[in-house]
């Protein structure tokens, strides 16, 4: 809980330290323009990459595959949608991280780890059907 206090407190405080130091540097104006092209790019980009794995999703059960690879991929993007759309560089640098099908790999074996060590505390039940 107090993790989640701390980066709730952290997080804005560093987003507006590189709001004021890259204000300074370029001008507020760019500073406004780089928020809302990030933006702009960020949910064409997450548009595209969700219909992909939708896409992929649907293709590997039709054969008949749990989709575990593809549904990572689609937490990742949903998760990286959220930060793009939070106002800030740092949090749109993640966003962007996780979008990116090269870059979001890291990721889907952090979340797939935090799973795994959730089923074995028995905090998720899986079964299989």
């Amino acid at each position: 809980m107090y993790v989640y206090i701390l980066l709730f407190l952290l997080i804005p405080a560093i987003e507006i330290g590189v709001f004021i130091w890259t204000g300074s540097k370029i001008g507020a104006g760019y500073v406004v323009l780089g928020i809302l092209m990030s933006g702009i790019i960020g949910i064409w980009l997450v548009r595209q990459q969700g219909i992909e794995t939708m896409r992929n999703i649907q293709s590997s059960l039709q054969h008949r595959q749990v989709p575990k690879n593809e549904l990572l991929d689609g937490l990742c993007i949903i998760l990286g949608g959220i930060m793009l759309v939070i106002p800030g560089f740092v949090t749109d640098l993640i966003g962007f991280l996780l979008v990116i099908p090269f870059t979001r790999k890291p990721f889907k074996y952090v979340i797939y780890a935090i799973f795994m060590r959730q089923i074995a505390k028995r905090k998720i039940i899986y079964r299989k059907f």
